[in-house]
């Protein structure tokens, strides 16, 4: 979905997504790509919007699969230690993930724990390529993904969804809405669990054999997500919110076995806290001022099932804790009739405690950022933006950003350039670990001195729109420097003097039989990327009630580390998105027919001896059916059946892996909504 895509729907009568009428021009207001609200024709920097419509659609409850399935410059690799995500060549650590613009935080070995995410709330989702910083500040380098979620006005709201597949994958979501006056309230729950799964079944073991083995491709797991938030509008200008959530996750590993390859010891449990509150004044009808304020704490243990070490079976062991902090306060002018301007100020702390690394550290992150948006001769639109933050550690960091839009008739043309920025992470600058991972150990090394990453983002976005047909194109050139990467070598291969130092530093060193399956892992500043690529986006309304959708991004991202320059890992050359959707109602029925699809080429893993992971290609069919003749509720089921073709990668696990599908699967679901 490259570009500023303009969706189109077919028009719902007043009774609920039950009749189709006629097709209009969606054009959602969208926030991420400039900071306001403003309509997606009408926005400098180009955006790529999936709406609820299209997601559910679909026949899609989880995030990952939403942008795995819909958006081309996204992939995931799921694993024990979360799925990593990478966004056009980029890792994601150069990802910034927002609900309602505010930063998700929990991660997992460095990757955000993204099952924190509850589709059920999800008005849009909105993605932003290339850098963001001076808007978002850390870490909005490759892109900003932002979740918007929905708050609606209905007196007394009520729907349950619920889907099941094969493998025991279920889902179960709740939400209930209560407005009444001035006071809302919106609560959600939702449980997830999945048994996981083996494909093959195999592993190479350490005499290069395969042999079985117990564990699986996709771990198993079960997930309980709560949310609740309170809405007060005291006056028709001034407005309160606070909101508060949960979030409880087990894995379910297969335990350890004698005589069988795999297996683990222990189970991983994650569990956060969420808080936030704000208040809002409208000056006038475009001038407003907003507080906001915004904790997270975030807690990894294992729970053991085998008793090990100190630990017996049943015991919880702490492993890491993740603290964030963040207040900002921004306010938006409308001083003269053609320009909006953005001010803001902005706090954020980050802590992390973790026992086995030798951290308990925080640091801050200290912002101030302005914006101006001016609309010249009907036809030009530019933004000027800058931001300087000043991170405890790294120092500080100012990022420019300027964007043009030219708009005649049907034709928009826009030109970006955005710099970027990233603060060392604390693992990075703070790390002193001894960890056993297999048959062999680390020694993960952090340094204090480490510099910010900082990159530039050029873009060109050609579109073309109607109300039936958009059409767009973008190009684009990322460069970073100063890179935070890790360099492993030996221990054997280290001086007789840093082997000593490690050796007082770690006692653990002097328990081992021997040292030659010991690495060290060091953090250093060394490398520098370059990622081009282009974007082509083509959507339509063929003929009444069907709709067609295709994307297609080509990403080719290189690093220069010592060994020169060479395809970042995970990255993915090729890869492009189909979807076609036709929808008809014939009285209180309305059918809806979706054909959704994911190709991709191989995923690059240079000097890695298991060699790349191959591509794939993988298409799912969803049909739902709403029956809208009811007089207390409104039900729509839905059947569909993913992987239609039945692909599976089936070698040992000791691979690389890209497609994590068990195979063809069977999908049924179900939406219950009273009516007031």
């Amino acid at each position: 979905m490259g570009g500023c895509i303009t969706a189109s729907a077919w028009a719902q009568a007043d009774k609920g997504e039950t009749s189709v009428d006629k097709t209009v021009d969606l054009n959602p207001v969208v926030v991420t790509g400039t900071g306001t609200h403003q309509r997606l024709k009408n926005t400098p920097a180009p955006v790529s919007v999936i709406t609820a419509n299209e997601i559910k659609r679909a026949g899609i409850t989880d995030f990952q699969q939403a942008m795995t399935m819909m958006v081309p410059s996204l992939s995931f690799s799921p694993n024990a230690m979360g799925s990593y995500l990478m966004m056009n060549g980029l890792s994601n650590k150069y990802v910034l993930i927002l609900i309602n613009g505010r930063k998700v935080t929990g991660d997992i070995s460095g990757n955000i724990d993204i099952s924190q995410i509850d589709m059920s709330r999800v008005k849009r989702i909105e993605v932003l390529n290339g850098a963001a910083s001076s808007l978002y500040g850390s870490d909005a380098i490759a892109g900003v993904i932002n979740i918007i979620t929905n708050q609606p006005k209905e007196e007394v709201s009520f729907t349950t969804n619920s889907r099941y597949t094969r493998k025991n994958q279920f889902s179960q979501g709740l939400n209930l809405d209560i407005a009444k006056g001035k006071l809302a309230s919106y609560t959600a729950y939702k449980y997830d669990h999945s048994d996981g799964w083996q494909n093959s079944g195999l592993t190479v073991d350490k005499n290069d054999d395969i042999v079985e083995t117990l564990d699986q491709l996709s771990i198993g797991y079960s997930m309980n997500n709560f949310s609740q938030q309170f809405t007060y509008d005291a006056t028709d200008k001034l407005s309160f919110y606070a909101n508060g959530g949960y979030y409880w996750r087990m894995t379910d590993r297969p335990i350890k076995r004698e005589g069988m390859a795999g297996g683990n010891d222990y189970n991983t449990h994650y569990e956060g806290y969420n808080w936030g509150t704000g208040a809002k004044y409208k000056l006038n009808n475009r001038s407003s001022i907003q507080l906001d304020y915004v904790g997270n704490n975030y807690t990894s243990r294992y729970k053991y099932m085998l008793a090990t070490g100190d630990y017996q079976a049943g015991d919880y062991a702490f492993t890491k804790r993740q603290k964030f902090h963040d207040a900002e306060l921004k306010g938006i002018f409308g001083f003269t009739t053609n320009s909006t301007t953005v001010f803001g100020i902005d706090y954020r702390q980050d802590i992390l405690v973790r026992p086995d690394a030798d951290v308990d550290k925080g640091v801050y992150t200290l912002s101030g950022y302005g914006q101006h948006e001016v609309k010249l001769w009907n036809h030009f639109t530019g933004i000027v933006g800058a931001r300087y933050d000043y991170h405890e550690q790294a120092g500080g960091r100012f990022t420019p950003k300027v964007a043009a839009m030219y708009n005649i008739g049907n034709f928009n043309v826009r030109a970006t350039y955005a710099a970027g920025f990233r603060a060392p992470g604390l693992d990075e600058l703070y790390y002193s670990m001894f960890k056993k991972m297999g048959s062999k150990y680390t020694i993960s090394i952090g340094d204090e001195d480490l510099k910010p990453e900082h990159s530039n983002y050029y873009s060109v976005n050609m579109e073309y729109r109607t109300n039936r047909f958009s059409a767009s194109v973008t190009g684009y050139l990322n460069y970073l420097t100063d890179m935070v990467s890790s360099k492993v070598t030996a221990f054997n291969d280290l001086p007789a003097d840093q082997q000593q130092l490690l050796k007082n530093e770690f006692p653990e060193l002097a328990d081992l039989s021997s040292t030659k399956n010991v690495n060290l892992k060091e953090y250093i500043n060394f490398e520098k990327a370059t990622v081009r690529g282009f974007e082509v986006s083509l959507s339509g309304n063929p003929f009444a009630g069907f709709t067609l959708n295709g994307n297609y991004t080509y990403a080719y991202a290189r690093g220069k580390g010592e060994e020169g320059w060479q395809n970042i890992q995970r990255s993915i050359r090729h890869t492009a998105t189909v979807s076609g959707n036709y929808v008809h109602s014939w009285g209180d029925y309305t059918m809806n027919l979706n054909l959704n699809a994911r190709l991709q080429s191989k995923c690059y893993y240079p000097g890695d001896a298991d060699g790349d992971a191959p591509g794939y290609g993988i298409w799912n069919i969803n049909t739902r059916h709403s029956f809208d003749c009811f007089s207390g509720f409104f039900l729509e089921p839905g059947i569909g059946v993913e992987n239609i073709f039945n692909k599976r990668d089936m070698r040992p696990l000791t691979k690389n892996f890209t497609l994590y599908s068990p195979g063809r699967m069977l999908v049924v679901s179900l939406t219950l909504k009273l009516k007031n």
